[in-house]
């Protein structure tokens, strides 16, 4: 994406600049239409030029919709005409923007100074809350079915904002409805908004022990000894901390602790105190010593298959903080307030975790982790890398390219940055167009062993033309790299070329990028011969084997 469009029906002069001027939106021009001209302005973006561009659709209803205008002036207005045009309102605007690569549409809110009908506000029919209320669950529903839009929260904006957020004066003298700070936080979440659609959504969470998930020094006092809940006001403060926390895993962030500590004491805390929220299970690592917490995070975010762009650190010391914001710069180490009540609205704020789908494999992302420490536990114990993989009872489940599996395609496609063969980033729409166009078809690979379920953990795809049938995309989450589900993959693209008689040979090309050479050295060692620098070449009717110890089963229409 290169170009930001800001559409309003008032002046968004202000937006425009702070967005312009923001770190997060380097490299992407920021262009605002002018104020007034809605339809018009949408009317200008349904041509092929604008495919690489999301637009900002920022209107108020009593602007766009009459029948709400009149309803805003209390005339009796039947609620169900005003949904009636909204429908209208959001026909021309899907049918304007079919060519854009996403779409922002914050919601609608009452004028800050109109209290609507008091005690009525709510009554169905009547009140203009129950009406806004309404409008916005039409836009959401109506917009539901296209994965590139995306509804933002104002209240946010207005909360964060402060007790004047919409002085009169500078709506009559310029048509600005808002203070500088609605646009601040309006151009925050946009930021963030296009960060997650990126895939720079932060997945793990390191902490911190003694002082940041609980009071006190565990080495010190024992795990007795910690404030932890109970009748005191900083143990509950920590308890809704871990709550918080713990409600980030089910968003599908990763928990991890760096901690100075003996970790025999610190783990036995984690396990007997009866107000710890957070238990062992709930982190997918660990590391608990005296060494440097700068090297720790490197050494656990290794282990993960993870990067230190991938991570947020939490510590109550200031010089722990400033040791790994110097030594690692992709890692996020916000400042926490001095005071532990306020931990848990300190992370609400931070705005680093959006993504643009959560489906049940993110939510499950907890569990997997926790059964991959066990994996990695039990490889320990085995006398060879084969033997351990023979002993896991592996699955595999192949389907094709379906809307029940397409969230989930289109994360890993967007999100993944090691075993990425053209680290191609296209949208669920985008990747659905394109794999059921002719001559393509494009596989998921759900991975489970008697550990676990690890849930859809690679994709596959094939463009059969003339001369070759090449692999195009070939993406695998690392946390299931060495597992070999990658030569499953590829037995499935050169069972399916042969069994069709489509091509005589199949190729792969791989496209560097700063981090994906781990895709580079898996082609290696392929198997594939390498005829040009990072082209690989296959016979089609010779048979590629994909170890017999994984049991592979067919999704339907295979």
């Amino acid at each position: 994406m290169n170009n930001l469009v800001l559409i309003s029906d008032f002046n968004t002069d202000i937006l425009g600049r702070y967005l312009s001027n923001s770190m997060a939106l380097s490299g992407i021009s920021v262009h605002s239409t002018p104020y007034g001209q809605v339809y018009q302005s949408l009317l200008s973006m349904a041509g092929d030029e604008h495919k690489e561009s999301a637009v900002f659709l920022w209107t108020m209803p009593e602007n766009v919709l009459t029948t709400y205008a009149d309803a805003l002036l209390y005339k009796p207005v039947d609620h169900d005409a005003v949904l009636e045009e909204l429908d209208n309102y959001i026909d021309a605007v899907r049918s304007s923007l079919v060519n854009v690569k996403y779409l922002f549409h914050p919601s609608w809110v009452l004028p800050i100074r109109e209290r609507g009908y008091g005690i009525l506000d709510y009554s169905h029919g009547l009140g203009l809350s129950n009406l806004l209320a309404r409008m916005n669950l039409r836009l959401s529903e109506r917009f539901r079915d296209l994965a590139n839009v995306f509804m933002l929260n104002t209240e946010n904006w207005l909360r964060a904002a402060g007790s004047r957020p919409a002085p009169a004066k500078m709506w009559f003298a310029s048509k600005v409805p808002y203070n500088n700070a609605v646009f601040q936080e309006a151009a925050k979440e946009i930021a963030a908004a296009l960060d997650g659609l990126a895939g720079k959504a932060k997945k793990l969470v390191i902490v911190d022990l003694d002082n940041t998930i609980w009071g006190g020094i565990v080495g010190e006092s024992g795990w007795r000894g910690i404030r932890l809940g109970g009748h005191d006001y900083v143990g509950e403060a920590f308890v809704y901390f871990q709550k918080r926390l713990k409600a980030l895993t089910e968003r599908g962030v990763q928990l991890g602790i760096v901690s100075k500590n003996d970790e025999s004491v610190a783990l036995e805390a984690i396990d007997l105190h009866p107000e710890m929220y957070l238990k062992r299970a709930d982190f997918a690592g660990w590391r608990i010593n005296w060494d440097d917490k700068a090297r720790n995070i490197v050494d656990l975010v290794d282990e993960l298959n993870l990067g230190p762009d991938s991570v947020v650190f939490l510590d109550d010391n200031p010089a722990e903080r400033a040791r790994v914001s110097e030594a690692l710069k992709g890692v996020l180490v916000p400042e926490l307030p001095s005071d532990p009540s306020e931990y848990g609205s300190a992370l609400i704020a931070l705005k680093c975790f959006d993504t643009p789908s959560l489906g049940p494999d993110d939510r499950n992302r907890s569990r997997m982790y926790s059964a991959e420490r066990v994996r990695r536990q039990l490889r320990e114990t085995m006398s060879s890398h084969d033997s351990w993989l023979q002993s896991l009872g592996m699955k595999v489940l192949v389907e094709r390219l379906n809307q029940k599996n397409l969230p989930r395609a289109a994360q890993l496609l967007n999100k993944t940055n090691q075993m990425n063969m053209q680290t191609r980033r296209m949208s669920e729409q985008e990747l659905s167009d394109w794999a059921g166009a002719e001559g393509r078809r494009l596989w998921t690979f759900r991975l489970s062993d008697r550990f676990g379920d690890s849930g859809i953990s690679g994709i596959i795809s094939v463009d059969i033309k003339e001369d070759a049938a090449y692999i195009v995309d070939f993406v695998m989450s690392c946390r299931v790299m060495g597992r070999q589900l990658e030569k499953v993959m590829i037995n499935t693209v050169v069972k399916y070329v042969n069994e069709n008689k489509r091509s005589e040979e199949i190729v792969a090309e791989y496209m560097q990028t700063e981090r994906n050479r781990p895709c580079m050295e898996f082609w290696e060692g392929s198997g594939f011969s390498e005829r040009e620098k990072n082209r690989y070449y296959w016979r089609a009717d010779d048979e590629y084997h994909a170890p017999d110890y994984i049991k592979v089963e067919q999704g339907d229409e295979q």
